[in-house]
């Protein structure tokens, strides 16, 4: 499953949100600049999180954009699903058992399809959004100190 750019881009703009979570809403300048976002891309996807309730906004010179649950609460596949619809592996598993498939039904692979698909859904569904900032916490961390003289 390739991930879309626009979704890529949700995804880290809600990681962003994530990391900055309890410092009051973020600008999206301060987003797209630090998720390298092009901004008027950036207004798009948050308007259509907004709409979904996976983020908020509040207008003013304080305001910007913030997550409505919280970073442990929302999930990679959450966000992947609202930008690109169902999780699937091809394109004949979005449409079903009555897929227009002429071996629909009778399909070696159809198996293999789906196994992939709960494969993938599981590492999206059990990574959230609080995971990827504690993974990022760690690997700045580990992250040496580069010294030239």
């Amino acid at each position: 499953m390739m991930l879309s750019q626009r979704c890529q881009y949700a995804l880290r703009a809600v990681f962003e949100l994530a990391k900055q979570a309890g410092r009051g809403p973020i600008k999206i300048h301060d987003i797209a600049k630090e998720q390298a976002i092009p901004p008027r891309f950036l207004e798009i996807i948050l308007n259509q999180m907004k709409q979904a309730g996976i983020v908020d906004s509040r207008r003013g010179k304080e305001g910007g954009y913030f997550l409505v649950k919280s970073a442990g609460e929302t999930t990679v596949g959450d966000v992947i699903r609202l930008i690109q619809g169902p999780i699937c592996i091809v394109d004949c598993r979005a449409g079903g058992a009555d897929s227009d498939c002429p071996l629909c039904g009778d399909c070696v692979f159809w198996p293999l399809w789906e196994e992939a698909r709960e494969a993938l859904l599981r590492v999206y569904d059990k990574k959230t959004f609080s995971d990827l900032v504690a993974e990022d916490s760690q690997r700045m961390r580990n992250k040496a100190p580069i010294y030239t003289i």
